[in-house]
């Protein structure tokens, strides 16, 4: 590739040291030089200034002094039975002691050293030199500390230790399991509040395992929201992703709800949200979380009994800082608004003299926000709990979402470790053709370094602590993510490289200790690599049928046999029409109204015709369907059974194909365009399905059972 001789050298140089891509491929396979302007505005939100060449050479010359300037790196990433090398800097000619304080509180010492002759470096007069070492290959998983004494002085460093690969057949053994993928909050039951619930997601995990056979349940991102109106309804831009949005909670599953003198008008409350939702055409969130959230507090002035007391104070102590930060948060968000940006200064920042005395001020209301987290972890264990005694290898696969509102709860309480001055999105991409704008702040990569990360170990660890698996969303952007500089176009942003090593180590040594298994959502432009260094650490990828095509031939549909074997298939998703709805072309007529399309829309539609046309060709040709059948339902019987002929160990199918759904929850590209996230569960007609219909319904009994069949062992 010609790289852009408008762009300095000194400035590719400086992109280089800090992972910000001055090149890239795009989807087309065609290459592309990053312009200046977008570098020197990347650089900008780490803190590096790149606009001048008097800048560069201030920035490289500083980025050398902080390198030198550290005895220890900020973290050490290895794995199970391979040595891990690393560097040390002391005064040329110190002697340095290594030693390592384990996890479980052990000490390891003869820590081997390695040949460098790297020259010293003149940091303002004291020569430093470089010493290189190895940690052994026979440390255990988890988080260590390694200690480096120089003379009197003593610091140490994080040392990460993850599996080498993540046993993948912990739950589903040899075996291969399907489940259902649902947006909860579009299944509403007879009891629930306007929005599904997690005594709804209890129960549909008991139907599909009792019933069918099913192993998961694979939930929409869980993550909180702000607790006052508008709640944002993309459950992928949070304001939190530590935490859960108490929508979620079964007021009547509180055990103090018992205990509450006047249940019938909490139960009359229930009635007209429920009749409300029954006749809108779109989920009403604030309505309902309005509704919800008076009845909490009703439950919440019941005094706790003495265990109950001490399960919450465990719950507050185990949760820590991150959960004061959280409830703080939201309390203060009531009183000023869900924009911190626009706070009073003095409150701006989670460790401010002012926030403190805000807290003395209002802890009682704090405390409530406190409460209802304790809640919903009450309730999601539950729900697991329920899901695997009615014999599901997983039970719940929860979401995690790419990241969070930039006005929210974590980009308040992270703030020093987010990139506050661009956004994360993705390139443009075969359906996403103008690229996309997620608005959401990506980790700085050096700041997530420094603190260890720990605000990433921790993320990741809650929402494994109630599941049998999680689904990450675009795992790319734990390899590198596409930032946007503020203002500019998607088409204008960059890549930018994290250590993925570190991200995924962490990721795998956390699902280790949960027993959980890990689906990378790999789908758009992924280096080749990716997918194998994925397989590799014993990641699951994701396979989606109307994105499955024989790119080395003619871009027919990939043969089943040739499908990837460790990856979650599926044959729609969440971005798409359910089956049927795409059937109909509902995926182009959208984007066509909404114009989102770079052809015309007679283009898109005859080339999406031919793609289905060989859908149908591919399935007649492996007798799953009749020349001639052209019947919607006999169609997506014979896709979801076409995923059996794959070898993926895992296979889901939508809820909204079970039940004949034909409109999208979501239409990448728009906010308030098209009502994403605010669509409820209905029939082909557009009838509303309550979760006690699913249960009777003929068309999902059908297709349950043949995912059930696809599943099981081949005679």
């Amino acid at each position: 590739m010609a790289v852009d001789t408008e762009v300095p050298a000194s400035l590719i140089g400086l992109a280089q040291r800090y992972g910000v891509a001055s090149e890239y491929t795009d989807w087309t396979g065609r290459p592309f030089a990053v312009p200046a302007s977008t570098l020197i505005a990347v650089l900008d939100a780490v803190g590096v200034a790149a606009a001048t060449e008097q800048d560069r050479a201030a920035s490289l010359a500083e980025y050398d002094r902080d390198h030198w300037a550290r005895p220890l790196p900020p973290s050490i990433v290895g794995r199970t039975g391979v040595t891990t090398p690393f560097w040390v800097h002391v005064t040329h000619g110190d002697p340095a002691r290594l030693w390592l304080r384990l996890e479980d509180g052990s000490v390891r010492t003869g820590i081997r050293q390695l040949e460098n002759n790297r020259p010293p470096f003149d940091l303002d007069g004291r020569l430093v030199g470089e010493a290189s070492f190895e940690l052994p290959a026979d440390l255990p998983i988890g988080y260590h500390r390694l200690h480096l004494q120089v003379g009197s002085s003593d610091v140490s460093t994080v040392v990460i230790v993850s599996p080498s690969s993540l046993e993948r057949s912990a739950r589903i053994g040899s075996g291969r399991s399907w489940g259902l993928a649902t947006q909860l909050y579009s299944v509403r039951s007879r009891n629930s509040w306007g929005v599904g619930d997690l005594t709804d997601l209890t129960d549909l995990a008991v139907w599909s395992a009792a019933r069918h056979g099913a192993g998961f349940v694979l939930v929409n991102p869980l993550h909180a929201a702000a607790p006052i109106a508008p709640m944002e309804p993309s459950p992928y831009l949070p304001t939190s992703r530590r935490f859960v949005n108490p929508m979620y909670l079964r007021v009547e599953a509180v055990p103090e709800f018992a205990y509450v003198r006047h249940r019938g008008r909490i139960r009359k409350a229930q009635s007209q949200v429920q009749n409300r939702a029954a006749r809108a055409g779109r989920i009403d969130r604030d309505g309902a979380w309005r509704a919800k959230r008076a009845a909490l507090e009703t439950v919440y002035r019941i005094e706790l009994s003495a265990g109950r007391e001490v399960a919450y104070q465990a719950f507050r102590e185990r949760e820590g800082r991150e959960l004061e930060d959280f409830a703080t948060w939201c309390a203060l968000a009531e009183h000023c608004g869900a924009d911190w940006h626009q706070w009073p200064e003095e409150l701006q920042h989670p460790r401010g003299a002012a926030v403190a005395a805000f807290v003395d001020e209002h802890e009682s209301e704090v405390d409530f926000h406190r409460w209802l987290q304790w809640l919903v972890d009450e309730q999601l264990s539950s729900a697991q709990d329920a899901a695997v005694r009615a014999g599901m290898e997983l039970g719940i696969m929860h979401d995690l979402a790419v990241g969070v509102d930039p006005d929210g709860a974590d980009a308040w309480a992270l703030q020093d470790v987010l990139a506050l001055g661009v956004t994360a999105g993705a390139p443009p991409d075969e359906f996403n053709q103008l690229g996309q704008d997620w608005s959401q702040p990506p980790w700085r990569p050096d700041r997530l370094a420094d603190a260890a990360y720990a605000p990433f170990r921790s993320l990741v660890s809650a929402v494994l602590r109630h599941a049998g698996g999680v689904r990450i969303d675009h795992i790319i952007g734990l390899f590198r993510l596409w930032w946007i500089p503020k203002g500019a176009l998607p088409t204008e942003g960059t890549y930018v490289r994290y250590d993925h090593e570190a991200m995924i180590g962490i990721v795998a040594l956390e699902a280790h200790r949960a027993g959980a298994v890990v689906v990378g959502e790999d789908l758009g432009t992924v280096e080749p690599w990716v997918r194998d260094y994925l397989r590799d650490r014993g990641l699951f990828g994701t396979s989606i049928l109307w994105f499955e095509s024989d790119h080395g031939g003619d871009g027919a549909p990939l043969p089943a046999e040739r499908w990837r074997q460790y990856c979650l298939s599926a044959v729609t998703t969440h971005d798409l029409p359910p089956t049927a709805g795409y059937l109909a072309g509902e995926h182009v007529r959208l984007r066509d109204e909404l114009g989102l399309l770079t052809r015309p829309a007679d283009e898109e539609l005859a080339g999406d015709r031919a793609h289905q046309q060989a859908w149908m060709a591919e399935l007649r040709r492996v007798g799953l369907l009749e020349d001639g059948v052209d019947d919607v339902d006999e169609v997506v019987l014979a896709l979801h059974r076409y995923l059996g002929r794959t070898p993926s160990r895992l296979l889901a199918m939508s809820l909204a194909d079970a039940v004949g759904e034909v409109r999208t929850q979501n239409q990448p590209g728009t906010t308030d365009e098209y009502p994403n996230w605010r669509v409820p569960l209905a029939d082909p007609q557009g009838r509303q399905v309550l979760l006690e219909d699913i249960f009777t319904d003929s068309r999902a009994a059908t297709l349950c059972q043949a995912m059930r069949a696809a599943v099981e062992p081949r005679v």
